[in-house]
């Protein structure tokens, strides 16, 4: 095994680690929580490219639903009916586009736009799979433009971390480059 891919494989650990402490960093409001899972699943695209960036977030995905308590309510197979396992899953695409889009550039506005991309993306995955287990699981009557509209309450929380995306992902990626020799 090369020293980069060892390099990629830890690296992609960490950051399946930090997502699950970003996890655990989280605001109850609305119908799910404000967390760091986002951040530091952004990051992993960003820092890492498309395949490990991907591959840290399928892991910790992976490791939550076996049964790790690592997701914000905890973790087990019986995680696909929460409404906001989504948003879980919607991290690995998120990942992969953010990835795609970002990895080794440093352009702040290519960085923000990859970042917003990529948080769209996540309310793809997240609105209409909670809309989902919320009419069909729990029998709720919530209408998909009202559980749209009830999104509108993490635009902020959103705001400020894509800001701290755009922010620190030059930095990090100038200071990871330093370690590619």
């Amino acid at each position: 095994m090369s020293h980069k891919t060892l390099r990629a494989m830890l690296l992609s650990a960490l950051f399946a680690a930090l997502t699950a402490v970003g996890a655990f960093i989280h605001v109850p409001i609305g119908p799910t929580s404000i967390t760091l899972q986002f951040f530091f699943s952004a990051l992993a695209g960003c820092l890492l490219g498309v395949k490990w960036g991907v591959f840290s977030q399928v892991l910790y995905v992976g490791l939550g639903l076996i049964g790790f308590p690592i997701f914000t309510m905890g973790g087990g197979i019986s995680y696909l009916l929460q409404p906001s396992f989504g948003f879980l899953l919607g991290l690995i695409p998120s990942t992969a586009v953010i990835a795609a889009l970002s990895y080794r550039h440093t352009e702040r506005i290519r960085l923000l736009l990859s970042f917003l991309l990529g948080d769209l993306i996540l309310y793809l995955f997240g609105v209409p799979y909670m809309y989902l287990i919320m009419h069909v699981y729990t029998g709720s009557s919530v209408t998909l433009a009202a559980l749209m509209a009830s999104m509108l309450v993490y635009v902020p929380g959103d705001a400020v971390k894509l800001a701290a995306l755009t922010a620190l992902g030059p930095v990090l990626r100038r200071r990871l480059s330093q370690y590619d020799r």
